[in-house]
């Protein structure tokens, strides 16, 4: 990882919050650092520069974050706190299994839903 940035893939909180679940209980080492913004609506996955370039998960975005790196004591993103710091964490969450996680998380948000 650049110390230059980072990619982040950004989703609503409620599934990026089942999705740390979820890699969590895949593997411990399976999360990279993780980002909440201020507001408490989005989380972010920092992920490996270039990842941006081929996302296309619908329901989520990925861009190119500026800044410090991932790797630093500040978040790469204004306006933002870490869930899960980089000390605690993997460099980065790997692009493939975070794909799985959010689309599992995904259906078990909808699987709740539905059970109302």
């Amino acid at each position: 990882m650049t110390a230059g940035g980072c990619d982040l893939v950004t989703v609503p909180a409620r599934q990026g919050l089942e999705a740390v679940d979820i890699l969590r209980r895949g593997a411990a080492d399976a999360v990279g650092p993780v980002l909440h913004d201020d507001g408490g609506g989005t989380l972010g996955f920092v992920v490996p520069p270039g990842t941006a370039a081929a996302w296309d998960l619908p329901g989520s975005t990925c861009t190119r974050a500026e800044g410090q790196g991932p790797a630093a004591p500040e978040p790469p993103v204004e306006g933002s706190a870490w869930l899960v710091p980089p000390e605690e964490a993997d460099p980065a969450t790997d692009p493939v299994v975070l794909r799985r996680a959010l689309g599992e998380a995904a259906r078990l948000i909808e699987a709740a839903d539905n059970c109302r």
